[in-house]
């Protein structure tokens, strides 16, 4: 999250009383995140989170907003979009689209145990199990057709090494996507950015309790094979070497399967899936550390991160304990 554009408060609260949330007494503009400018708003009648889209358009928006609706109405804990008088969930604000969704409990957990990525790995399954009859559709505009576009404008910043990596990662996922185990994988609506700072949880007697998602404002249609790995590649690795973590990855794949089985296509690509999850993130991250935005509030992620990933990735194959 970032700020782009900049709201007053008195068009905050304005905007605020026109969706029956009450009346602004506090808002703040959050500096994480590199997509949308948003701000925490805190009302009479509650906290909510304004977002402005800066690069997602009106048509494009719908599909977002209206999954959370459906996986709210499931009984996933994520944002839930306020409506108008009207019944409409997209909104415009500034000559931009903006929504408000209410602000979910707790806090991220930025150094996860096997009991936090547990409960990331069950719900990660029930959403995926709710999302199966939402109606809307929308690929994953971050997906394979958008490395093959993003990769040839970043290369000229990397050094040889890292554009032979790339170009030949790219190569590869281009080669699974092509196969037959690939075309059998379970799909429908992911999150596809589930990391450690999308997650909310609290506190209970008995442990972690997780409190919701969020952001999912790269959700697309894909395999739930990419959303787990995206979430294996930030939940169940060291941050340091990005590494994997053997017990995180085991709680985190063992949690999920117990909801939703892994079919046998998934279990035979999920190191490929682990890969191109490393690919994408390495690709965006070159994208916008390179061309980037200006923005009031701004924080750039190291795009250096996902290239060791990646490259632990290709090099230690994801053994087959951490299958079962």
């Amino acid at each position: 999250m970032a700020v782009f554009t900049e709201v007053s408060f008195d068009e905050a609260s304005t905007f605020l009383q026109e969706l029956n949330l009450g009346q602004l007494q506090s808002m703040e503009g959050c500096a994480g995140g590199i997509e949308n400018t948003n701000y925490f708003v805190t009302t009479d009648q509650g906290e909510h989170v304004l977002t402005l889209f800066e690069r997602l358009r009106f048509e494009q928006l719908p599909f977002y907003l209206w999954l959370m609706k459906h996986l709210a109405q499931h009984g996933i804990p994520v944002p839930d979009p306020a409506a108008n008088r009207d019944g409409d969930i997209l909104h415009t604000l500034k000559g931009k689209p903006a929504a408000v969704v209410n602000r979910l409990r707790g806090k991220s957990e930025l150094a996860p145990s096997p009991a936090h990525c547990a409960q990331v790995g069950g719900m990660l399954a029930r959403m995926h199990l709710a999302g199966r009859d939402f109606s809307r559709q929308q690929p994953n505009l971050r997906g394979l057709a958008w490395w093959n576009e993003t990769v040839p404008v970043v290369l000229p910043y990397l050094e040889p090494e890292q554009a032979t990596l790339i170009a030949s990662e790219l190569a590869y996922q281009n080669h699974v996507a092509a196969s037959s185990a690939y075309a059998a994988l379970p799909r429908g609506p992911i999150h596809a950015d589930l990391f450690r700072d999308n997650v909310m949880f609290e506190q209970a007697e008995s442990g972690p309790l997780l409190s919701g998602f969020f952001d999912f404002y790269f959700a697309g249609v894909d395999s739930f094979l990419f959303d787990i790995a995206v979430c294996l590649n930030d939940w169940c690795i060291d941050l340091g070497s990005g590494a994997s973590d053997r017990e995180r990855t085991r709680s985190l794949l063992q949690a999920y399967d117990k909801v939703r089985p892994l079919s046998a296509a998934e279990r035979e690509l999920l190191p490929a899936m682990l890969r191109a999850g490393a690919l994408r993130f390495w690709v965006s991250r070159l994208w916008d550390y390179h061309l980037p935005r200006e923005a009031a509030v701004l924080q750039a992620h190291d795009p250096g991160h996902f290239e060791h990933v990646l490259r632990q990735r290709a090099g230690k194959p994801l053994p087959t304990f951490e299958l079962t």
